[in-house]
């Protein structure tokens, strides 16, 4: 069934109701990386809205993200009091900022900052990746939820939907695949309710909660029917649910 789903053809539409659109309308690699980072760290509601705010988010940075971070004055962070989506706010604003000017001044891709000498394994990288983001003493506790780790038994759906994007190339689901360094293998499933909902109808697994245990559970399954690519079946799962 998974195959099945993922063979047929995705709407034309697809991307262009999808937040993947925005990281795709750029062609600079750090604009994609930033703004698939903050795209994806969003993504909560309805599609329509992270779109719209993303968009927002980004012309406020002159639709320029990478060269705004490295050259902004202070001045120009007031431009984003009054931009906010959801829970997400101007002191996450401010602290995202602050994140990827400091990294980008010593680092040309993100993707390092996911690599431990030079390896990547989802669990430890990801964790690992938190514990840098937030190593600042100017990092405002509030702006962690926004970011989750495998070591709170955060699903990490986030983090894992910006993974997918960045290391998968699929014309189908709109996957970038900018990152050369991680392996499409080593990724884990962005599992949110709908998955969850669709992988206990097939029975593949019985659970209530998402969580980093159910996630690489769920991960193993698919690696068992496609081992190369087990996270291609994202959509299909996210789909299975929207079709019932």
């Amino acid at each position: 069934m998974l195959d099945a789903e993922y063979s047929r053809d995705l709407p034309i539409s697809f991307i262009e109701s999808d937040p993947i659109q925005i990281p795709r309308s750029y062609t600079k690699k750090q604009d994609i990386e930033i703004t698939a980072f903050w795209t994806a760290m969003l993504a909560w509601g309805q599609r329509k809205t992270i779109i719209d705010k993303s968009k927002a988010l980004f012309e406020l940075m002159d639709n320029a993200p990478y060269d705004f971070i490295l050259n902004h004055t202070e001045k120009d962070l007031e431009r984003f009091a009054h931009w906010k989506h959801r829970t997400f706010q101007y002191t996450d604003t401010l602290y995202f900022i602050h994140y990827f000017k400091s990294y980008y001044e010593q680092n040309e891709s993100i993707e390092s900052a996911f690599l431990i000498n030079g390896l990547f394994e989802a669990k430890a990288s990801i964790s690992h990746f938190h514990r840098e983001f937030f190593n600042s003493p100017n990092a405002p506790a509030r702006t962690k939820k926004h970011v989750a780790t495998p070591e709170r038994n955060s699903a990490c759906k986030r983090i894992n939907l910006f993974l997918k994007w960045m290391v998968r190339q699929d014309s189908k689901s709109g996957d970038i695949g900018i990152f050369k360094d991680i392996l499409a293998s080593q990724l884990k499933l962005p599992l949110d309710v709908h998955v969850l909902h669709s992988a206990k109808a097939l029975g593949m697994i019985n659970a209530e909660k998402t969580n980093w245990k159910l996630v690489e559970k769920l991960t193993n399954i698919l690696l068992e029917i496609a081992p190369e690519d087990p996270i291609k079946y994202d959509y299909s799962l996210f789909n299975l649910s929207k079709s019932r």
